[in-house]
């Protein structure tokens, strides 16, 4: 499922939605130079046969290939905890340099007692962690990176002319806001977060890291604006305070259980979308610890 909205000389698509866990993935380019950037691509992961899946990454790449672009950056907007990254295969196949906010090394520091050997040196899972207010030039556009934690300490925004991409930390007016209780999280810093988001003009365009259509089957919103959040948005909306929202938020994260995927997902998405070393017999393994609750990881 697709869909394409043109700003200026830039051009957003969306690519592909996993279906298994209602992840998006976008493609960004600038049409005067061709050169390209992908947000948040997806390595599709059964864990009852334990295979991944490529189906989001060959849409990139067909994508890639049909329209002629350079692939200069894959830009993850958090360590994800639902879905497998498809950054490292996709760098293997088209290049470009793999990129997440600065705030990932704090999201390592926390995981680090339940998964010591997992993770690489962030700065060498990724091609560049990105500090807040840096610049990733896109053909004649620039790409402003703004750190928004709360959702997890590695949560960034990237900005484009009028589009922003906002990961986890907003969802649709519909579907309220990230949670707050992985390692790290704070429903304080993402009520700080999105107020920052919310100062950006009204007609910007907002577009989640995940979306999904309504219990009867309808419609996938693919993005909101500023306006349409401040106005309308289910936990955030403008009149909710601070306490409240982090009020609604704590109380609602208790009631959330463990993504399914976490901790496949975890294990490869700090290490930038590479599965483990392989053991002697050329198989890698993932982890899983036992009795480990989410919240003993501090």
């Amino acid at each position: 499922m697709s869909s394409e909205v043109s700003a200026d000389c830039v051009t957003v698509v969306q690519g592909l939605q996993d279906a298994a866990t209602g992840a998006l993935t976008y493609v960004l380019w600038d049409t005067s130079t061709r050169a390209a950037a992908v947000i948040d691509p997806v390595l599709e992961y059964e864990p009852r046969s334990s295979s991944t899946g490529s189906a989001c990454v060959e849409a990139i790449t067909h994508l890639l290939d049909q329209h002629r672009l350079e692939l200069r950056w894959i830009l993850e907007t958090h360590i994800h905890a639902d879905h497998l990254s498809g950054a490292a295969r996709l760098r293997a196949l088209r290049g470009g340099e793999v990129c997440i906010g600065s705030g990932v090394r704090a999201v390592r520091r926390r995981w680090n007692d339940i998964f010591p050997e997992d993770g690489l040196d962030q700065d060498i899972a990724f091609d560049r962690l990105l500090d807040d207010g840096a610049e990733l030039e896109l053909g004649t556009r620039q790409i402003r990176v703004a750190h928004t934690p709360g959702h997890t300490p590695s949560c960034a925004t990237y900005l484009i002319d009028d589009i922003a991409f906002v990961g986890d930390a907003l969802f649709t007016p519909e579907e309220g806001t990230g949670r707050c209780d992985f390692p790290g999280g704070s429903a304080r810093l993402l009520f700080s977060s999105i107020r920052k988001i919310f100062e950006l003009p009204a007609g910007t365009r907002l577009f989640s890291a995940h979306a999904y259509g309504d219990s009867e089957g309808g419609a996938v919103n693919w993005s909101s604006t500023v306006a349409e959040q401040r106005r309308r948005n289910i936990h955030i909306r403008d009149g909710v305070t601070e306490d409240e929202f982090v009020q609604m938020r704590s109380a609602r994260d208790r009631t959330l259980v463990p993504p399914a995927l976490m901790w496949a997902a975890v294990q490869v998405n700090l290490r930038g979308g590479r599965l483990p070393n392989a053991d002697a017999n050329g198989v890698s393994y993932l982890r899983v610890p036992v009795n480990v609750k989410l919240g003993a990881v501090t």
